[in-house]
C-alpha cells in the first residue's frame, strides 16, 4: 500500500525506495506485484483500480500536478515530497555522472 500510495502522489520509484529504507529494485518489484495483483496494465491504471475499489482515496493524494518542475513552472516553492524526488533524482544523476567518468578515465 505504501508503494500504491507514495507513486499515486507522484513519487518516483527511487524516491520510494529512499523513504521505505527498500533499494531501488525491491520497490520496483513491489510495484510489479501491485499491478499484476489488481490486474492493471500498468501503475497509472492501477492508482485508477485502486481508487475505483476503495483502497486509495483520492482526496489523500499528494497532487495532480507533474512534480517539483510543474511547481517551479508556476512560480511556487516546491513541496516536500516534490524535493525529496528532486534530490533523489539529482543523487541518482550525479551517481551516474561519476560512474561514467570512472569508465571513461
Amino acid at each position: 500500500m505504501k508503494v500504491l500510495s507514495g507513486r499515486a502522489s507522484g513519487l518516483t520509484y527511487m524516491a520510494l525506495a529512499g523513504q521505505l529504507h527498500y533499494t531501488y529494485s525491491s520497490t520496483v518489484n513491489v510495484g510489479s506485484r501491485v499491478i499484476d495483483k489488481l490486474g492493471a496494465r500498468d501503475m497509472a491504471h492501477a492508482v485508477f483500480v485502486a481508487v475505483q475499489l476503495g483502497l486509495l482515496d483520492p482526496r489523500r493524494r499528494h497532487g495532480d500536478h507533474a512534480g517539483f518542475a510543474a511547481h517551479k513552472y508556476r512560480g511556487e516553492e516546491p513541496c516536500d515530497d516534490c524535493w525529496e524526488g528532486e534530490r533523489a533524482y539529482r543523487r541518482g544523476r550525479k551517481a551516474a555522472r561519476r560512474v561514467s567518468k570512472a569508465t571513461t578515465a
